[in-house]
């Protein structure tokens, strides 16, 4: 199946595409697959966002927020995910060739995106208050009211499906919304913003500025008027955020960030179900999720087994790589020459401190980002490849003994042996 797409690359402010303030502020977006270029995209600046905030603010008070009833928002919300779903092939295309992703698994983020909008759309008319009658001579009352205009800050991993994640709770709740899409990641976000207003949005509702970070990110972080902010990134920058934040006006911030996530495997595990869910855990999207098990504790009566058919699995993996939408690809490229760059630091820190280089840990001699699936072993705890997140396609194996000695370990973890005598906690 082959087909075009049309994409507006400019900024979307009080529902019209619009030019930044400097015309000729671009952002090159590239193609991680074959390190090509795919558009340039504007960029935006504190100014720009400026200009989105006072839309934003104005539609709160006017169109929307209040104004409207909760009904009124989930039935939008609801023409969105059917626009949405009605062109999935085609948000689907976009997302792989943007990040790399095959196209499989880029269609079940998209289910995910317009699921997500009807599920919220669902809740648009049951955020209501209580009522506490405290006595029969009087009584007390909650109202919910929305935050007014809030920041969207999105990492470039899974960029629609964390802008809906984003978006749609806060529309539902009569918010408006700024959306700042990851500079790396942008063609969904504004092949979305193509759907607001088919989809009934009141100009200013819904507005996408693109830019960079330290630009655009900064200037949401700090703006006095955004009464909220909801970010998917590194710990680095949700520190800044949060300074940001409580240095201007004390607003409301989420922050979802990094994790370093250990399975553990224990000698009664299905050793071909432990080796095959490891590996989908770590390797899918190229290690670039923020649940991916990159540190793999396996008790030492099937250590040797584990690690013999673990490496097995990743050194298939390293010749599955080439085009995302042929059926037999199943290894992704990292997102940009950046974080590929990123994560050979890593492998080289691993290296320099003693670790054993078990598997790959070099760029694949090809175009594009890729670098092989990568195993380390014999390492110790104060090594970076163990406590920092590497966002690559990085494992490190770990033996453990008992499982007294395997609690030291636990966080948020995934742990697999025979699941007729399962473990507690």
């Amino acid at each position: 199946m082959a087909g075009t797409s049309t994409i507006n690359t400019g900024l979307f402010i009080n529902g019209a595409f619009v030019k930044p303030v400097d015309p000729d502020a671009t952002i090159e977006v590239v193609n991680p697959v074959t390190g090509k270029l795919i558009t340039p995209v504007s960029a935006g600046s504190k100014t720009d966002l400026d200009v989105a905030v006072d839309a934003a603010l104005k539609a709160y008070k006017t169109t929307w927020g209040l104004k409207t009833s909760g009904a009124h928002r989930g039935r939008l919300l609801n023409k969105l995910a059917d626009l949405l779903e009605a062109r999935k092939d085609e948000f689907s295309a976009l997302e792989s060739l943007n990040v790399g992703k095959s196209f499989f698994g880029a269609s079940a983020e998209i289910k995910s995106c317009y699921e997500g909008l009807r599920y919220y759309a669902g809740w648009a008319d049951k955020n209501q208050g209580k009522t506490v009658e405290t006595n029969d001579q009087k009584f007390a009352y909650t109202r919910r009211e929305p935050y007014g205009v809030v920041g969207a800050i999105v990492a470039w991993n899974f960029p629609l499906s964390l802008i809906i994640m984003k978006l749609a709770p806060a529309l539902a709740t009569g918010n408006t919304v700024i959306i700042k899409p990851s500079e790396v990641t942008p063609l969904t976000a504004l092949a979305l913003a193509g759907l607001f207003n088919e989809a009934g949005f009141p100009p200013g509702v819904i507005n996408i500025v693109n830019g960079l970070g330290a630009i655009v990110g900064a200037a949401i972080s700090a703006h006095s008027k955004i009464g909220k902010i909801t970010f998917t990134g590194s710990t680095l920058v949700g520190r800044k955020i949060m300074e940001a934040s409580a240095a201007s006006n004390l607003k409301s911030v989420n922050l979802e960030l990094g994790g370093k996530n250990p399975n553990i495997i224990f000698d009664d595990a299905n050793i071909e179900q432990a080796v095959k869910w490891s590996a989908m855990g770590l390797f899918y999207n190229a290690g670039q999720t923020c649940y991916a098990g990159t540190r793999l504790y396996v008790q030492e009566g099937v250590y040797d087994t584990f690690v013999e058919h673990f490496s097995a699995a990743a050194k298939g993996l390293a010749y599955a790589v080439g085009d995302p939408f042929a059926p037999t690809t199943q290894h992704a490229p990292l997102v940009s020459q950046m974080q590929l760059d990123r994560v050979m630091t890593y492998i080289e820190s691993g290296k320099n401190d003693g670790a054993t280089l078990l598997v790959g840990g070099k760029r694949l001699e090809r175009e594009g980002f890729f670098i092989e699936p990568t195993i380390f072993t014999e390492t110790k705890p104060e090594m970076k490849i163990v406590k920092e997140e590497i966002f690559g396609p990085v494992a490190v194996i770990i033996k453990f003994s008992t499982e007294e000695g395997a609690d030291t370990y636990i966080l948020a973890p995934i742990i697999i042996d025979d699941i007729v005598h399962p473990r507690g906690n």
